[in-house]
């Protein structure tokens, strides 16, 4: 699931005794916020948010004038008064999927591939199975169904179900191998092309599919073609790191049937999750519904749209799920694109328009199990506020 703070890797929501917690505001260019401006609003939105619960959290959005705002809540480290650095590190998590789907894409606009490709094409061998007694076959999948969740596959990723579980295996090391594997002895949820599942398993197998067709890795093709291009320097791979650059806040998880209050900011991350800022994240969402990364063809390809299944849709209302990105309604009319994320107590939530013009990104510092339908409201909620006029 895309958020998984409890279910570790490519992917819950506490009651928290706020200490001295701070408030900021940020503006470029430097500004004092009022009645009316954008970022007084961005402030309000955001301690809505910490006011659940949420140990900290901090929110960058850009306008139609290519005005920044950055906004920050709450508190870096519990029991402390440090504020949450307003251009803190975060794990993006699935909000690496559109990242992801942009580079599929661009192979497609070069000719190296199709979206109706099998995925047996490129990755011979690799997608079957039994699936607990239901065939698994890479013929009949392609490589627009694994953008799109419509392949069917689903997941087994290791959990943290515990505090136990997570200081016991924070540091477990799983392959991309591995996780396919244990995602082929699942029983998939339909036939392929018959409906919509949120899986990881679609973008891993997409992740070898840009290996196959360029030679390398899939993070240096997105290095390449993206972060270099957008001059998105602070966008890193995490390696061996078990930690994130400074500056960060920490992350914290609230297991269910329990109280506590978890710090759980240290994981081995292997290459999957993507750490990133605000400012980046919306560099890379404007540059691609503003047309700088992909053709008009592959652009509309990516915006073509599906229905979601009820489960998810109670957290993405009104939600329909593109190649890798995920169209939502607008309380003021029309809709914006996004995809959300979350691991291990880092939630991120964003948005940008259809022209690219207004954005907005969210990074929270605490999962809350028992308020997540209303964590992610009042996330979209300022999101939305953000992005209309």
């Amino acid at each position: 699931m895309f958020v998984r703070e409890q279910r570790r890797r490519p992917m819950a929501r506490h009651r928290l005794l706020m200490c001295g917690a701070a408030a900021l505001v940020f503006c470029v260019p430097a500004c004092a916020p009022s009645a009316g401006d954008s970022s007084a609003d961005l402030q309000r939105g955001l301690d809505a948010i910490t006011a659940l619960g949420v140990s900290g959290a901090q929110a960058g959005a850009v306008d139609s004038t290519g005005r920044s705002s950055v906004v920050v809540s709450g508190v870096a480290e519990v029991g402390t008064n440090r504020p949450v650095p307003g251009n803190g590190y975060f794990r993006i998590a699935s909000a690496t999927k559109p990242i992801v789907a942009a580079v599929v894409l661009q192979l497609v606009g070069e000719g190296k591939l199709s979206l109706e490709d099998s995925v047996e094409k490129h990755l011979p061998g690799v997608v079957k199975g039994t699936g607990a007694g239901h065939e698994i076959d890479g013929r009949k999948i392609t490589i627009r169904q694994l953008l799109q969740s419509t392949s069917g596959l689903l997941d087994d990723y290791p959990g943290f179900d515990s505090k136990e579980q997570y200081l016991q295996h924070r540091f477990d090391a799983y392959s991309r191998d591995g996780l396919i594997e244990r995602a082929m002895a699942m029983a998939p949820a339909f036939e392929p092309g018959a409906g919509w599942a949120y899986s990881n398993t679609n973008f891993l197998l997409a992740e070898a599919v840009i290996e196959k067709i360029t030679g390398n890795s899939w993070q240096a093709e997105i290095d390449h073609r993206i972060f270099r291009l957008l001059d998105m320097r602070h966008s890193v791979w995490p390696g061996r790191r078990t930690t994130l650059p400074d500056p960060h806040a920490r992350a914290y998880s609230v297991f269910a049937g329990s109280s506590e209050f978890v710090d759980t900011t240290e994981i081995l991350d292997g290459a999957e999750n993507l750490i990133s800022t605000t400012a980046d994240m919306n560099t890379f969402y404007r540059a691609l519904l503003g047309g700088r990364l992909l053709r008009p063809a592959e652009l509309e390809q990516m915006k073509t749209t599906v229905a979601i299944d009820e489960k998810v849709e109670m957290l993405w209302p009104g939600g329909r799920y593109g190649l890798g990105l995920v169209k939502r309604p607008l309380a003021c009319g029309g809709e914006y694109w996004s995809h959300g994320g979350g691991d291990a107590g880092f939630i991120t939530s964003d948005g940008v328009t259809p022209d690219g013009k207004r954005s907005i990104v969210i990074s929270q510092t605490t999962a809350l199990p028992e308020k997540i339908i209303e964590q992610e409201a009042r996330a979209a909620e300022l999101v939305g506020d953000a992005l209309c006029d």
